[in-house]
């Protein structure tokens, strides 16, 4: 018998930097699959929800929410760049320059800017640039993350059999334009008019301000490999128990996966923060401190680190958005936990055992409730 088996993703010695990997898959992004996002993250941001709104904004339609952009490009890369990975460790200047509409295709790829050796010579950690661009060529989504991967190479993983596209360039925004806006809103953004909506301006929050979101949401395993499988993710860490049980896991089970720990804790805050929200700016600073487990319930908390007017009727504001388990937020935050501070840079003893996320988030934001 002839037997074949196969791997993807690639160890430490497979990485070159300076390599680009295009993804394998290309996905037109549905009506379907956006609603079922939609029905998955309870998120206030009126822009990503409302077509009618979207319109009234200067987009010709809703567009997908970024964050499930965010999720397919890290999805996407898995197979290329993380499937041996043993734990994503960052994510770096995740930004969305294009609108992305239901019916438009999207692909991936993704450039290795830094690879280094743990001094343990076990390990080590790969950085990399994900671009996730449509069918036009337009970026919707570009973001770099790192990721910590096992030494030695991979046997067995087949042949792409393409041959090397060469890198586009990116097309630069017109001069003085914002480049984490889409060209529709270079100019003064158009700020809809409405009758309802959740409260929070740019005028009611002041830098130092923290929010306690304490409604929380527990997550289900049929809920979080579903959404996985949506996202193209192919970690078997995240949807295969017998791979799991096999030592694998730091948790012994199935892992959720870190795209959707940070989409829930988003949502969480979206009531608080996002109502009046018009495009989300970008993340930067992020990391998962700590893994989520089917039956974790999820809350997060968010700290206002910046806030500067970006024209007539907005302003851009930075929150420390900030994701932790199973224990509500205001009791950690009574109890002198500090949680806005990074996981990374506290001693041993300050840790927070509960956090699991933390990420900064910057948003344009309606400055002021409409008079009258």
């Amino acid at each position: 018998m002839d037997l074949r088996t196969f791997k993807y993703g690639r160890m430490l010695e497979d990485f070159e930097v300076g390599a680009t990997y295009e993804h394998p898959w290309e996905v037109t992004v549905d009506a379907g699959s956006i609603a079922l996002f939609q029905a998955c993250f309870l998120d206030a941001t009126p822009a990503y929800a409302s077509a009618v709104y979207a319109r009234d904004m200067g987009l010709r339609d809703r567009p997908v929410h970024p964050l499930l952009l965010l999720n397919l490009g890290l999805s996407f890369s898995v197979h290329d760049v993380s499937e041996q990975a043993i734990a994503h460790l960052a994510y770096l200047d995740v930004h969305f320059p294009n609108a992305c509409f239901a019916g438009d295709t999207v692909n991936a790829s993704s450039k290795v800017l830094g690879v280094k050796t743990a001094s343990t010579g076990d390990k080590g950690v790969v950085h990399v640039r994900t671009v996730l661009a449509k069918q036009d060529g337009r970026t919707v989504c570009a973001f770099e993350r790192k990721a910590l991967v096992r030494a030695g190479k991979v046997q067995g993983r087949p042949d792409p059999g393409y041959p090397p596209v060469p890198e586009a360039p990116e097309v630069p925004p017109p001069a003085g334009a914002d480049r984490r806006l889409p060209p529709e809103m270079h100019e003064l953004v158009r700020v809809p008019k409405r009758s309802r909506g959740f409260a929070g301006f740019a005028d009611d929050f002041a830098v130092g301000d923290v929010l306690a979101h304490d409604i929380g949401k527990t997550v289900s395993d049929a809920e979080h490999m579903q959404m996985t499988f949506l996202c193209r993710n192919t970690h078997p860490l995240h949807y295969d128990e017998v791979y799991c049980k096999g030592g694998a896991s730091f948790a012994g089970t199935r892992v959720v996966y870190g795209g959707l720990v940070f989409a829930w804790c988003a949502s969480l805050a979206s009531r608080d923060t996002c109502g009046n929200v018009l495009w989300d700016l970008g993340f930067d600073n992020g990391a998962h401190p700590s893994g989520v487990v089917a039956g974790d319930t999820l809350f997060a908390a968010s700290k206002v680190t910046k806030k500067e007017r970006h024209d007539a009727a907005t302003s851009a504001v930075t929150f420390r958005l900030v994701g932790m388990k199973n224990k509500l937020p205001s009791e950690l935050l009574r109890a002198g936990a500090d949680l806005f501070t990074s996981e990374l840079s506290k001693e041993k003893g300050a840790k927070v055992a509960e956090k699991v996320f933390e990420i900064d988030r910057t948003v344009l934001m309606r400055t002021s409730r409409p008079a009258g």
